[in-house]
């Protein structure tokens, strides 16, 4: 496997979009784009990928003007009503839509996604990984790309029982499994 593997079939890609700032996968033979990784993706070697090259981590050398702008717009979007958490999704067959940038189809059923849920979250609280970087690589959301971060957003912005769980954070505090349409989540306000 070269450095720069990304597990995907010929002819694909991954590409960055500008306007939501996240991987997409472009296919450069029919022009045809999508979210999620085509049929036929190794899953294991995309996720190293994505990992190394597309995880959005800010690098040590960032500069202390932006960190000053980043901190600026947090306490403006706290007085407006808004908080910013980070979630790992799992995904089952019965969710919403049932396929990630890390699987084309998921067929695992919610008592197997439950499983593997209470896994990362007993590796959460051990202290052995943080949330952020277990759903580079395990979130079934978009948002592993961005250490599972949804940025930040108000009442009436998620489904109700992720909103309620995570209005019901104190800041650094990680949920419970809490289940949704989308999966099974953990939450870090």
């Amino acid at each position: 496997m070269s450095d720069r593997d990304t597990g995907l079939p010929p002819n694909w890609e991954v590409r960055h979009s500008n306007s939501k700032n996240l991987p997409y996968y472009f296919n450069f033979a029919d022009k045809t784009s999508r979210w999620e990784p085509p049929a036929d993706t190794d899953t294991e070697k995309l996720k190293v990928y994505m990992a190394k090259y597309h995880s959005g981590a800010t690098g040590i050398g960032a500069s202390t003007d932006a960190y000053q702008q980043q901190i600026q717009q947090q306490q403006q979007q706290q007085q407006a009503g808004k908080i910013r958490a980070a979630h790992l999704l799992v995904k089952h067959r019965d969710s919403r839509r049932p396929s990630s940038w890390r699987e084309a189809n998921i067929t695992r059923s919610k008592e197997d996604a439950r499983s593997i849920i209470e896994g990362y979250d007993k590796r959460i609280q051990s202290g052995e990984i943080s949330l952020g970087e277990l759903a580079l690589t395990e979130s079934d959301c978009s948002s592993a790309r961005k250490r599972g971060d949804l940025g930040f957003f108000g009442k009436g912005d998620m489904q109700k029982e992720f909103e309620e769980a995570s209005f019901g954070l104190q800041p650094g505090q990680v949920s419970g499994i809490i289940e949704t349409a989308s999966g099974l989540h953990l939450i870090e306000r």
